[in-house]
């Protein structure tokens, strides 16, 4: 056993690489041109590199933000808001999941809600539970063009007319996004009640201890500068003068980039309970980060247990183990993996509030093991192919009134009796995230998992789209991927648009899926005509 930086880690035969990687951090002097902002680092050109570096110190800038937001905080309680909708997708909303799910509201503050799904039944869901008179929207994009958040306005926009009259509508809206974008100039054109605009050179994934992520932190009554302390002391550990060996970041950064260059790419998370959602902001971290180039480490997050002989030879496990939550399962399926002699890490959080910290060590690891695989961490190339895609298949809903066919593929058995060694499998889910819809897909990933020994990732469409969906396209070609759709038994318009949430969510699907197959990527489709009981049962049951 070994210990790492903040870590204890068993890495066993692939300690050499380990320590190989490092000795390479070293002599690239990289850890100091990270912070020097060297683009050539990564690669010859500098475009979306050199003006992407500013989560580095974005804390600082922050910090003066802090007595804004805490005197609309201030405004927002006063009047008796009782929810914040965050609505908008990937680097804009997968931080403020995280934070609500893993630290939540403070007493007495209003509740935070997210929404990043163009399933009709997710956006009936957030509608139901709100008032829209006592509700704050926050609408988030870094580019202030992102087409699903812009629809999700436009609904809003018009309950809140419809409750509050046009004139008072505008003062229960927020935008967040970058200087100059068109979200900022509908801002002031529709009289939102703020236009907070984040610092140019945060990019979307990086962005949760910038304005998207502190934003609905201080609105939901988080301590946003506890969080930023502990951000930046995990900073002083990943700081250019802390040699590779001894920075958190860069440590982190070499296990996990030479591991994935060993063939050990599955990184397999598993935490405590209590921060379980934080896979959700690993996943796009990693997956939009690194998948590109036909390389990658490839984020399995939620997967449910399985014994450790069931596992292949490709994974390597991080544990994020938050002290004093319910740990047995935890402990005892880590005891397991290490027993077992697989190559396992443990990151320990002290408290919820740590969650600062990791985002922060993750965000520079990702950055060293873009240099070490030799990829751009910082663009995400392939996510435009599936937003083109998209537009196509509503240009021909205009025309035509239908979106087009899409080819008929394999049954999920069939391609899965294709897999081999190295191969990962992932479910894509068209649908409303409910408890019973979890527990059959959590069936169906452990008996993919024992009957072909895969690591198993799950998302939810679309908003996986604005994630994983990069690994799966620009990553290595080792997925099966399987598609489930359902049917939208009450669908919701667009105001102004001449298509239906659910069209959209259906263009999408249609869009990855024809992505995907024109990469010559393994798809398999299911089609729920409805998500009910027996459904979910049908589903669970699925030939795999």
């Amino acid at each position: 056993m070994q210990q790492g930086v903040g870590a204890m880690a068993g890495l066993g035969e692939y300690l050499p690489r380990v320590e190989a990687a490092l000795r390479d951090i070293h002599d690239r002097d990289a850890v100091k041109r990270v912070w020097a902002k060297d683009h050539t680092l990564w690669k010859p050109d500098p475009t979306e590199i050199t003006d992407r570096l500013g989560w580095l110190t974005v804390t600082g800038a922050m910090r003066g933000q802090l007595a804004r937001l805490e005197g609309l905080a201030e405004e927002i309680r006063g009047a008796g808001y009782r929810h914040v909708v965050v609505a908008g997708m990937g680097g804009s909303v997968f931080g403020p999941e995280a934070l609500r799910q893993i630290i939540g509201s403070g007493l007495g503050c209003p509740e935070l809600i997210v929404l990043d799904s163009t399933v009709p039944a997710w956006a009936r869901a957030v509608i139901q539970r709100i008032d829209p008179r006592r509700t704050l929207f926050l609408i988030s994009s870094k580019s202030g063009g992102t087409l699903e958040t812009l629809c999700f306005y436009r609904r809003f926009r018009t309950l809140v007319e419809e409750s509050v009259g046009r004139a008072a509508a505008g003062d229960r809206f927020v935008a967040i996004t970058d200087p100059g974008t068109p979200l900022e100039r509908l801002a002031q054109e529709q009289g939102f009640r703020e236009a907070l605009l984040n610092p140019e050179d945060v990019g979307g994934r990086y962005s949760v201890l910038s304005l998207f992520g502190l934003a609905p932190a201080v609105l939901t009554g988080i301590d946003a500068a506890r969080l930023m302390d502990r951000a930046d002391a995990m900073r002083e550990r990943c700081g250019p003068d802390v040699p590779a060996r001894e920075n958190a970041g860069a440590w982190l950064g070499a296990v996990m980039g030479s591991l994935a260059l060993a063939g050990c790419d599955k990184l397999t998370l598993v935490t405590s309970p209590a921060v379980e959602s934080f896979g959700l902001w690993v996943e796009q971290m990693l997956s939009e980060s690194l998948g590109k180039e036909g390389k990658g480490v490839v984020p399995v997050a939620g997967e449910p247990p399985a014994a450790p002989e069931r596992y292949g030879g490709d994974r390597l496990f991080v544990f994020l183990r938050l002290r004093d939550d319910d740990n047995a399962a935890v402990d005892a399926r880590m005891k397991a993996i290490a027993a077992s002699g697989r190559p396992w890490l443990r990151l320990e959080m002290e408290d919820r509030y740590d969650l600062g910290a990791e985002f922060y060590r993750w965000g520079f690891a990702t950055a060293v093991a873009g240099a070490l695989l030799g990829v751009h961490p910082f663009d995400q190339p392939n996510v435009q192919q599936a937003k083109d895609m998209t537009n196509a298949a509503l240009a021909e809903y205009r025309a035509t009134g239908r979106l087009p066919r899409g080819e008929a593929g394999p049954s999920p058995s069939e391609m899965l009796a294709e897999a081999k060694a190295g191969n990962y499998a992932s479910i894509m889910v068209y649908a409303l995230r409910t408890p019973e819809m979890d527990r059959a897909l959590c069936i169906l990933r452990r008996r993919i998992l024992e009957r072909h020994g895969l690591p198993v990732a799950m998302g939810y469409g679309p908003r996986y789209l604005h994630s994983t969906g990069q690994m799966h396209k620009g990553g290595p070609a080792t997925g099966l991927y399987l598609q489930i759709t359902t049917g939208h038994g009450h669908d919701l318009e667009i105001p102004g648009e001449d298509f239906s949430f659910g069209t959209l969510a259906d263009a999408q699907a249609l869009a990855d899926l024809k992505a995907l197959r024109a990469l010559g990527r393994p798809v398999a489709g299911i089609h729920l005509d409805a998500v009910d009981e027996a459904s979910l049962n049908r589903l669970a049951e699925t030939p795999v």
